[in-house]
């Protein structure tokens, strides 16, 4: 395995007024190639700032954060839209799809803003919504799927520029018991067969239990990164 993700020695202070609050006090941490993550802990433990800055959303006040050993938590606002675009995929509680657009269309988005030709980018986004299982859904709108056919066509969405990390927010957070395993069986699947980097953040145990290592956070530091033993939850093959 080779490195995705190093961050050393990252503080995050923001200023409320008169008041400073430090959201990360100090962590640093590595994720390797082919892991799946669980990030937990309770609100304003500093998981949530901690995403943001992995999805270059948000930049440390202190430390560095290097994507594939490359150093990007000082690069510029455009530097960090192209990495967004082309080496971070984004799965959302909320699954933020076009209301009005097909499933495939809201999956050839992304590729729209890498210079993909038409045919290029329909061939691709069949791919990946055959490999969430969606390929008999392909012409239908948001409204026409369940919510666990939403998130698939947002994981469709995260993947289909070929990123090199998925980092996922929440993902089974709108979703019921059963949805929420099927979503959990998927990303399973995807980090076995496709050796897809999955990086998740839930405030749910037996979510995180899917992930073979869990980060656990308390008032801006990590204060448990352990492997999961092999067994656990099985993936559905």
């Amino acid at each position: 395995m080779s490195e995705v993700i190093r961050v050393e020695d990252i503080h995050k202070t923001y200023r409320m007024g008169d008041v400073e609050v430090h959201a990360l006090r100090g962590v640093s941490l590595t994720i390797e190639r082919g892991e799946f993550v669980a990030v937990m802990g309770s609100s304003g433990s500093g998981k949530s700032t901690f995403m943001n800055i992995l999805g270059c959303l948000d930049r440390p006040t202190r430390g560095r954060y290097y994507l594939e050993g490359e150093e990007v938590g000082s690069l510029s606002r455009d530097d960090w839209a192209q990495i967004r675009n082309k080496r971070l995929g984004f799965v959302f509680q909320g699954f933020n799809l076009l209301s009005r657009t097909s499933a495939l269309e809201n999956v050839e988005l992304p590729m729209m803003y890498n210079g993909f030709a038409g045919k290029q980018r329909y061939q691709r986004a069949l791919d990946v919504l055959k490999l969430v299982g969606l390929e008999e859904r392909v012409d239908h709108l948001p409204n026409q799927l369940s919510g666990g056919q939403q998130q698939r066509v947002a994981i469709a969405r995260a993947l289909v520029n070929q990123p090199s990390l998925i980092l996922a927010d929440e993902p089974t957070g709108n979703l019921d018991s059963a949805t929420s395993t099927e979503i959990m069986n998927l990303f399973q699947r995807l980090n076995s067969q496709q050796r897809i980097t999955i990086v998740l953040v839930t405030h749910e145990r037996d979510i995180a239990d899917y992930a073979n290592r869990q980060i656990v956070f308390k008032d801006g530091r990590v204060i448990a990164d352990q492997l999961k033993a092999p067994g656990g939850k099985p993936a559905v093959q």
